[in-house]
């Protein structure tokens, strides 16, 4: 089977994971971990499961690891890249579970469900700090690029100067000399400079204008975000005059007493970076040639080397809240559905309220971009597509909380059924692959095709009879 085209950049990466799974036995014990949810599947059948059900336990086991692997690559690659280039992942990092896996925290009991799957649950520990460490030995083009499709990182900068003479209670002003110089320093990583103080008067103004008339504006205040990195520093100076003996004349010049300098990223409030110096023996001869070096200064503080720790997030928690779920059975339902979704690490079902609002904890792998977009192309599109038509409807994602609509016009009986007797939504955004290794039972391809009929038709494509009977089953419906 010819495999897909693929980017240098993301050859790179795997490169760097394949070397880092070759490491993995030497692995420090307190590296960096986290753990990931998973649902494992498996086709019963199958011809070789009827001869051996230990050898579908086998295959269900390490579908699950195959799933938990798959999410915490996602964490630093979009789901769109991982689907285009899930040949090469598969063959440098998915069938190497032992070397990321460092222990298996929980498993089901394996069930055979009504969608004629058999389901597992998993929940495992995965060494992430090694997949970071193999993204160092990228070079700086490369991690540029795989940075871009996080999101192109913005940072804003503020530089205040303040007269060291003059009491704390005088307002320090803004150094635009030293700002400039600064903006210019992470330009040069690729990164886009921010201004907060623009952000902050355009959303004044939209929620000014929304409140005269909510129906003339079509600029969401949610869309002009904060940047992603806020650099301050503030700097403190005095003037040295010195007297030449000779000619009598006062030179005056300006000594740099002390600066501080922070950065805080603002998806988590957290201060990454915060330092204080006092130069020593240090002057210029003019007021703008010392900003102008501060600016440097700070600069080298920030080397593109230290954002890369922080600039690709890899999770994000937040509160998703579902209205109109039926009872707590639909719920627990719900969430199972949740663990076997690609962007979801994590669930915790928190409340639950029939027929009102029901709570849950989630653990979003990939923060970057429009996250309004990504849960809705990840989380609300594959769930819709299990269901065959639009039962849950995206109606707000604002800052940690997202709010889910379930309903249907139709039959709620007739909807609620097809929790058990359609596929996992994992399947409706799954790869060609994953299908091909996975069903093996006509009925269960035509199922598939139906909520994944692009997958099915590429596998189709390939030769697979399976997929050529379930396309043109759907097709004849």
């Amino acid at each position: 089977m010819k495999k897909p085209a693929i980017s240098i950049k993301f050859t790179s990466l795997l490169a760097a994971l394949a070397m880092f799974l070759t490491a993995a036995p030497l692995l420090a014990s307190d590296a960096q971990t986290i753990v990931v949810s998973a649902e494992g599947l498996a086709d019963p059948n199958a011809e070789v499961y009827s001869r051996d059900k230990g050898l579908m336990i086998d295959s269900l086991r390490q579908d699950a690891r195959r799933q938990v692997i798959e999410k915490a690559v996602g964490m630093y690659v979009d789901s769109t890249t991982l689907v285009e280039n899930y040949v090469l992942i598969s063959d440098r990092v998915l069938t190497h579970s032992k070397g990321i896996i460092k222990k298996i925290v929980k498993e089901s009991t394996p069930w055979l469900g009504d969608d004629g799957f058999m389901h597992i649950l998993l929940k495992a520990e995965v060494y992430i700090s090694s997949i970071k460490d193999a993204l160092q030995d990228m070079s700086r083009t490369e991690k540029i690029n795989l940075i871009k499709e996080h999101g192109n990182p913005k940072i804003s900068v503020a530089i205040t100067i303040r007269d060291a003479r003059r009491g704390s209670h005088v307002k320090p002003e803004r150094s635009l000399i030293a700002e400039n110089i600064l903006k210019e320093h992470f330009s040069k990583f690729g990164y886009r400079v921010w201004s907060e103080d623009i952000t902050d008067k355009l959303k004044i103004e939209v929620a000014e204008r929304k409140a005269l008339n909510s129906h003339e504006t079509t600029l969401s205040i949610t869309g002009l975000k904060a940047a992603d990195f806020t650099v301050r520093g503030e700097t403190k100076f005095k003037e040295l005059n010195v007297t030449l003996r000779a000619s009598g004349l006062t030179i005056t010049k300006y000594a740099l007493t002390s600066w501080t300098v922070s950065c805080v990223d603002n998806n988590t409030g957290e201060e990454i970076y915060f330092n204080n110096k006092v130069p020593r023996n240090k002057s210029w001869s003019d007021e703008d040639a010392a900003l102008e070096d501060i600016g440097k200064l700070i600069g080298k503080e920030f080397s593109q080397g230290f954002f890369e720790g922080h600039l690709m997030r890899s999770s994000k928690i937040f509160q998703l809240q579902v209205y109109g779920l039926p009872d707590y059975d639909t719920g627990t339902m719900f969430k199972k559905e949740m663990i076997g979704l690609r962007s979801i690490l994590n669930v915790d079902f928190r409340n639950f309220d029939a027929q009102g609002l029901s709570v849950y904890e989630v653990e979003f792998a990939g923060t970057r971009g429009n996250f309004n977009e990504i849960v809705n192309n990840t989380v609300v599109k594959p769930l819709n597509m299990k269901f065959e038509e639009k039962v849950f409807k995206l109606i707000s994602a604002q800052g940690e909380v997202v709010k889910i609509n379930f309903q249907t016009e139709g039959d709620m009986n007739e909807l609620l059924k097809k929790f058990n007797t359609m596929p996992p939504a994992s399947l409706a955004n799954a790869t060609p692959e994953r299908l091909k290794d996975l069903i093996h039972d006509k009925s269960t391809m035509t199922k598939v095709a139906a909520i994944n009929p692009e997958a099915v038709r590429t596998l189709a494509g390939q030769g697979n009879q399976l997929a050529k009977e379930a396309i043109n089953a759907v097709n004849n419906f």
